[in-house]
């Protein structure tokens, strides 16, 4: 099953689950922000993604500048302030199978459907 870690206010995660809509494929929508990921979706995200914590965080949300820019935070940290702050999260994300991209731009979500 195809699932999208979708925000409605973003224009990138919008256009996301227009590329999939338009796939005909089923697919299921997880908004994040109403419904937090738990520490262990969230590593399990990271992990399929095959990159660091650090990279799946949005650094020009405020939140991020204002209370952990310049930080010296472990993965465990970063992680801790993702899902206590659902907008760090980049965003869409895409998990087909083992296989997941952060759609941007969307037409990456292509790749793995």
């Amino acid at each position: 099953m195809i699932t999208i870690y979708h925000n409605p206010r973003c224009t990138k995660s919008r256009q996301g689950l227009q590329i999939l809509e338009n796939s005909n494929k089923p697919f299921k929508v997880v908004k994040y922000l109403d419904n937090p990921l738990s520490v262990e979706e969230l590593k399990e995200i990271i992990t399929i993604l095959n990159i660091s914590p650090q990279e799946l965080v949005r650094k020009n949300e405020d939140i991020w500048k204002k209370n952990y820019k310049g930080k010296d935070l472990s993965d465990d940290e970063i992680i801790e302030a993702m899902i206590a702050n659902p907008k760090l999260i980049e965003r869409p994300i895409v998990k087909h199978n083992n296989r997941a991209v952060v759609g941007r731009p969307p037409e990456i979500i292509s790749t793995i459907i």
